[in-house]
């Protein structure tokens, strides 16, 4: 455990700062796709209640747009939200500045989990030691993207092969996890 807040975090942080195992999380479409207009292209039942098995008693830590969309805190979990803009923080949301002090606050057992969106996916990948992901075989259309990873650096540990029933044409998906080699 480090004593003091890494750099660029807030001396306002709430814990002294330790390094997290970070795991993302995320639902990506076949072509890369994670968003539509503030919103999710799918409407995935059994990937919704896989993200709140998996988050819940965590930290989650997303950035600003996740959180609109969201509209609400996650119950059962300690919710941070990154953004530039100044804002108190609730009972039930923490705000931070940056990633490095989203992880200074986060307080639950690890992992951390980030949870979106593109920016902050883009941010946290290099730094994530896991990934859960749900992997869709089928494009579609959105205007926010996964970054591209290097799957070299990953090895996957396992693979749940689904079908989506309850979309309007079914389709398969894939809940997959992945560690990193190094880590």
């Amino acid at each position: 455990m480090h004593d003091t807040p890494p750099p660029g975090a807030s001396p306002s942080a709430q814990a002294p700062f330790r390094e997290h195992r970070i795991a993302v999380i995320a639902a990506v479409a076949r072509n890369g796709i994670i968003g539509a207009n503030n919103g999710l292209p799918w409407r995935l039942a059994e990937d919704m209640r896989r993200f709140r098995a998996l988050t819940m008693g965590h930290a989650v830590i997303m950035g600003r747009h996740t959180w609109e969309s969201i509209g609400k805190a996650l119950p059962g979990r300690q919710n941070i939200v990154v953004t530039r803009r100044i804002r108190r923080p609730t009972p039930d949301v923490e705000f931070a500045g940056s990633l490095d002090e989203a992880l200074a606050r986060a307080r639950l057992p690890d992992p951390v989990f980030i949870i979106g969106g593109e920016a902050l996916y883009r941010e946290a990948l290099p730094r994530a030691d896991l990934l859960y992901l749900t992997e869709i075989d089928r494009d579609f259309a959105g205007d926010a993207r996964f970054p591209d990873f290097d799957r070299a650096r990953w090895r996957e540990s396992s693979r749940d092969p689904r079908t989506a029933l309850d979309e309007p044409d079914a389709f398969t998906y894939h809940f997959v996890v992945y560690e990193r080699k190094d880590s």
